[in-house]
């Protein structure tokens, strides 16, 4: 018997280009804190819309389109989280990332997505001469603000892979240290760690807070400015690498990872994070439509394969590099040795 012919459908076109609807919902439900509420247990929507102070209609048509799109359930006119939305989109959940819609859906983020025809004619942003990459952009400091309660997971899966709570004395550069979180969660589970953190003066601000926080601030400095010119120091057991290459062509990469090098003492290691596609790169898909985001919002960044990262290391003098993903995120670690 032959095998069935599969139609043609047009859902993944309109999935596409009525992303901007999705976004928008679920925008507005993190801004009106709908997710918490329903958490606290106002699930009927005259309830629900008294609780986020919005309109009895809105409150009922939102949900019903959340619901429609997984973010939660209806049952007998009443709406319940799913377990994915309780755990990161409610705000009493400690892995809350609500936060992160803020950095992820701003102006400037947008703008690099305006013209994406334009970014792909020029063969990188159209959003200035620089982006993102443009020095002390203020869209850093809004990074580091959203983004840290998503770097908690990565940070704690980083500092396990490392076995910090076993190491001895370490002296640690954190590169592009943003919110600061991978450092300061290293010197939480190790206390003879000490960290110095470089990043614009701004957003390092940012980050001494959170090492306050945390009761660290006594092993935490600072080294502020651009990662290719202050001067680091040497000595150090370790180099974090976190989300920074993928806004370089490998040239400039190189040349920020020769002074890691040098910064290391003899047989000390660069942990580099990173969206790493297969080398088909069309595989695993978040790793790999994150070359896009580079080609809009950068002048010469990409999504780069292990081999190429490896190449980047190796021509910087590191003896080798070892790929180690970091599940249950999109992103993986090299673990780079001096």
């Amino acid at each position: 018997m032959p095998a069935e012919k599969l139609q043609p459908r047009p859902e993944l076109f309109f999935e596409y280009i009525w992303g901007y609807q999705r976004t928008g919902a679920l925008k507005a439900a993190i801004e009106l804190d709908l997710f918490t509420a329903i958490g606290e247990g106002a699930e009927a929507p005259a309830d629900l819309a008294k609780r986020v102070k919005a309109s009895e209609r809105g409150t009922r048509i939102l949900c019903d389109y959340l619901a429609v799109a997984g973010f939660l359930t209806k049952q007998n006119g009443r709406y319940r989280l799913t377990p994915d939305s309780a755990t990161f989109l409610d705000r009493r959940s400690p892995a809350c990332i609500g936060s992160t819609a803020t950095f992820l859906t701003s102006p400037m983020l947008r703008e690099a997505f305006a013209d994406v025809a334009a970014a792909v004619r020029k063969g990188g942003t159209v959003v200035g001469e620089e982006g993102t990459v443009a020095p002390e952009h203020p869209v850093w400091v809004e990074f580091a603000r959203a983004m840290a309660p998503l770097a908690a997971m990565s940070a704690e899966l980083i500092a396990e892979l490392l076995q910090a709570r076993s190491g001895g004395a370490c002296k640690v550069l954190d590169i592009a240290a943003g919110h600061g979180l991978y450092g300061i969660t290293l010197a939480k589970h190790n206390p003879k760690a000490t960290i110095t953190a470089v990043d614009w003066p701004n957003v390092l601000a940012l980050a001494q807070g959170n090492a306050r926080a945390a009761g660290v601030a006594d092993r935490w400095t600072q080294r502020p400015g651009s990662a290719f010119e202050v001067e680091f120091g040497d000595g150090y057991d370790l180099v974090l690498v976190t989300n920074f290459l993928h806004h370089f062509d490998p040239p400039t990469c190189e040349k920020f990872l020769r002074r890691a090098h040098t910064a290391l003492k003899p047989g000390g290691r660069a942990l580099t994070l990173e969206f790493i596609p297969n080398p088909d790169r069309v595989s695993p898909p978040r790793a790999a439509q994150f070359g896009l985001v580079m080609l809009c919002s950068t002048p010469s960044g990409d999504a780069y394969t292990f081999a190429e990262l490896e190449a980047m290391y190796r021509n910087a003098g590191f003896a080798r590099s070892e790929l180690h993903p970091l599940p249950p995120t999109d992103q993986s670690v090299v673990l780079s040795y001096k």
